[in-house]
């Protein structure tokens, strides 16, 4: 997701644009249930912090796919929201598709639920449980033609959902990361990606670059594993400026 100084507006002004410019920024060397369209507003002079905080890699894929452990969170605020997810598009493009994971502290209490996207449509929920600890994979494969199947799975909880959508998309990118559609995430001290892979083989080969965002950020990747940690560059976990909660989710 990328951001605008509008109602998220379109993708090629959003995350296209905005994720665009903050990855190349991040690339100069040194010497970068119901939920409810989200504002996402520019970043003023601190091009390393985004709304997608983790790698991202610009090119032509088919297909990608990766775990994660769900993590235990604090929540700061009830506007505290958060997903881990993967996805195709949304670097350079007008459309994404991708799967994960919500976490939404509205109650008071961290809340999660499965979803799948196909940006500019809002998120669809599943009821399937989800709890913290969890590990979590997703799946996004094109088949060609504007033919996408998502896939998204509780290993520990042992359900999995697949859907088969239609969308003209580019498939520009490929993307494993952390999103807060209301810049204000609860707090936890480690998420693990795992065997996140492009087209077959591990991400680390597609040469992606990283993003922070609202304090966590990406630790090496190794193959197709990272971690997203607290305390990258100088915005802190769970002290991020939040944007008022939209009247519907899009990641």
């Amino acid at each position: 997701m990328g951001m605008t100084s509008s109602a998220r507006g379109k993708l090629a002004k959003g995350k296209a644009a905005a994720a665009g410019m903050i990855l190349a920024a991040a690339l100069v060397p040194a010497s970068a249930g119901t939920a409810a369209a989200a504002d996402f507003t520019p970043q003023t002079g601190h091009y390393a912090d985004s709304n997608w905080g983790g790698y991202v890699a610009q090119g032509s894929f088919t297909s990608i796919s990766g775990s994660w452990v769900e993590p235990s969170v604090t929540c700061n605020s009830t506007n505290d929201l958060f997903a881990p997810w993967v996805g195709l598009d949304g670097y350079g493009s007008q459309s994404v598709e991708q799967a994960g994971v919500q976490t939404d502290c509205s109650s008071g209490s961290p809340v999660l639920s499965a979803w799948y996207e196909m940006y500019p449509a809002a998120p669809v929920y599943w009821s399937n449980p989800v709890s913290e600890g969890d590990t979590i994979t997703s799946s996004i494969v094109s088949n060609g033609g504007g033919s996408y199947t998502l896939t998204l799975s509780d290993t520990t909880q042992g359900w999995t959902k697949t859907v088969n959508q239609n969308l003209s998309a580019d498939n520009a990118s490929a993307e494993a990361v952390i999103e807060s559609p209301t810049s204000s995430y609860p707090s936890f001290d480690q998420l693990n990606f795992s065997n996140i892979t492009v087209d077959g083989q591990p991400f680390a080969s597609s040469n992606p670059g990283s993003l922070t965002s609202g304090g966590y950020g990406p630790g090496p990747l190794n193959g197709g594993d990272f971690s997203m940690t607290p305390g990258a560059d100088a915005i802190h976990a769970g002290t991020h400026a939040s944007t008022s909660r939209p009247g519907t989710i899009r990641y």
